[in-house]
């Protein structure tokens, strides 16, 4: 039931930032909204790379860079184990997800991304809410790492813990057919 509800947190997440980003290019195309002035504005501006515009016109690239790293996104929440002490993870990884998600559809359809948040007073790139997402998300991903859990909270991701579950899954088999003869 809670993936099923984190799905659909990551579709609302996905129509949020794809509904941002239409209101950006249908109303700030030719009139920028300044919220204050020198400080603050929404303005529309078509990144053609990634973050700070780096890789720029490298589409293809950034479109296949995308899906392997939700392949691996995706990947890490399904091992993520379902205790509720780690429901930050798995939320935050819906975050990145959903993120990365609504520029990979800028890309394909439009080979661009559409950003529009720009922070004037300190030259700030121009970005966009799934930059907001990915951006905010690993940043609480680190801190949660550094300050909350411990490194065997994380077991789960190393080999070896694959192998003993492996190990004793085989073992308990082992005694099961012993027990039957």
């Amino acid at each position: 039931m809670r993936k099923f509800r984190h799905f659909i947190y990551f579709i609302l997440l996905v129509i949020l930032d794809q509904f941002t980003k239409h209101l950006a290019a249908s109303d700030l195309k030719e009139n920028p909204f300044i919220v204050i002035p020198k400080v603050f504005q929404f303005t529309y501006h078509e990144n053609n790379g990634a973050v700070w515009g780096i890789l720029s016109g490298q589409i293809v690239f950034l479109i296949i860079l995308t899906f392997l790293l939700l392949s691996l996104m995706v990947f890490l929440y399904l091992k993520v184990p379902t205790d509720k002490r780690y429901n930050a993870i798995r939320i935050i990884l819906v975050f990145i997800c959903a993120g990365a998600v609504g520029n990979l559809i800028d890309r394909i359809f439009n080979r661009y991304v559409v950003d529009f948040i720009y922070f004037e007073l300190i030259d700030f790139p121009v970005f966009n809410l799934a930059d907001c997402y990915v951006t905010l998300s690993s940043i609480l991903l680190i801190l949660l790492g550094l300050f909350y859990y411990k490194d065997e909270d994380f077991e789960f991701l190393s080999l070896k813990s694959a192998k003993t579950v492996t190990t004793v899954t085989n073992d308990e088999t082992e005694e099961k057919e012993d027990k039957e003869k």
